[in-house]
């Protein structure tokens, strides 16, 4: 069957991430013949979202996603396939044995040097403190310290970021952070965007929905390379894979960061009264632990509660990339698959992995949904080449926030 669809498909999708679904279901919506290939037991990226069968709940096999975004468009695009709910997320850091509120505000600078800070005198402190590097930053230890002094970088970005890159922060380029928010007002939101919420149906159900069409097929467990013969050489494919695999490693590998869970399900209704609890002290090996039953608190759960601890590590060839390190080593080898990638013929790289850009979901769906309507819809509708007018069709515009 799966050769007969192959041979027949107006487009194959290649993984059944977010940025694969929206283009998928925007063709089928057109009456286009599509056809997703994902290698993985489900659909939905890592924002897939299951019942845990030891506890009932719903939990994210992947770590916790938040949906937020700014962009109307996207956030009208993705209630078409579930309600979402008003849950606003909210993170907490454990140091030194206290609790602190996440990103560092003004209730978590009172707390720490406890003392109550007008708003003036927290933003002189934190100025004061971060005079100590002079001149340019040069590894990330230093860029954190001239952003927000040494004790919050001790307290809450030292361990942590050793932890996640199993890296001495001063061994790490001063590039992989930009900024470090501080907010000087009591604002603990996690999120400062528009819209903000989870789908009341959860991920799992939503991406179903998304592909609840009699012209989408979806097939998983299957290696886009073990049927690439089987695909006519004129059908467009939208590849959201790995690009370096796409092109056999031939330029090398590129670097990513991968995560671990450890899954404990425990005989009492709230182990940690929170969705997320970081753990910023370097001598804790995890990074954070997520409870999923307070991600959706307007469910009724039992009384067990199941947790996830999160560690971080190197990304092998077989692990799920999470994060790209993006050395200078890396960008370099991306910018060779990018040309690469240039050059195809009827095929549009997308998505985390198809294009070495860390996105959130709303990110995803926004780029496809401009891949959709800047290249693909014209292309099928109009004869339009299957390229955008920019000779960059690797990482698309994103929606304007």
């Amino acid at each position: 069957m799966l050769t007969s669809l192959l041979a027949e498909a107006d487009l194959i999708a290649v993984g059944a991430g977010l940025f694969s679904l929206t283009v998928a279901e925007r063709a089928a919506v057109m009456g286009l013949r599509v056809v997703v290939l994902e290698r993985r037991d489900h659909i939905g990226g890592n924002a897939w979202s299951e019942i845990d069968p030891d506890s009932d709940i719903e939990v994210h096999r992947y770590g916790s996603h938040l949906f937020h975004c700014n962009s109307r468009e996207v956030w009208d695009y993705v209630n078409n396939f579930s309600a979402f709910t008003d849950y606003r997320h909210f993170v907490y850091t454990r140091h030194a044995g206290q609790i602190y509120s996440m990103p560092i505000n003004l209730g978590t600078i009172c707390s720490y040097f406890g003392h109550a800070f007008t708003p003036l005198e927290a933003k002189a402190l934190i100025a004061e403190q971060s005079n100590e590097i002079a001149g340019v930053p040069s590894n990330l230890e230093e860029k954190a310290i001239s952003l927000i002094g040494r004790p919050l970088y001790e307290a809450f970005i030292r361990g942590y970021t050793a932890k996640q890159w199993q890296t001495d922060p001063k061994d790490l380029p001063p590039d992989i952070i930009t900024r470090l928010p501080v907010r000087f007002t009591f604002n603990s939101r996690y999120f400062s965007d528009r819209f903000e919420g989870l789908p009341a149906i959860g991920y799992g159900k939503m991406v179903a929905e998304m592909v609840r069409s009699d012209f989408i097929r979806v097939f998983t467990g299957i290696d886009y390379f073990d049927v690439v013969d089987q695909i006519p050489k004129a059908t467009p494919i939208v590849y959201t894979g790995p690009v370096d695999r796409f092109f056999e490693y031939r330029s090398g590998m590129l670097g990513w960061r991968t995560l671990d869970f450890d899954k404990e399900v425990i005989e009492e209704a709230n182990f940690q009264g929170c969705p997320v609890l970081n753990y910023a002290d370097e001598e804790v090996p995890f990074t954070r632990i997520h409870e999923f039953r307070h991600l959706h608190p307007e469910r009724s759960y039992g009384d067990k509660t199941v947790i996830f601890r999160e560690y971080s590590r190197f990304a092998g060839r077989h692990d799920e990339s999470y994060y790209p390190i993006n050395t200078a080593r890396d960008r370099r080898t991306y910018d060779e698959y990018r040309a690469a990638a240039v050059a195809q013929r009827n095929v549009l790289f997308g998505g985390r992995l198809g294009t070495y850009r860390y996105l959130d979901m709303h990110q995803a769906i926004g780029a496809a949904l401009n891949l959709w309507d800047q290249v693909i819809r014209p292309h099928f509708a109009l004869g339009a080449p299957l390229k955008p007018a920019s000779d960059d069709n690797v990482r698309q515009q994103l929606p304007p926030e």
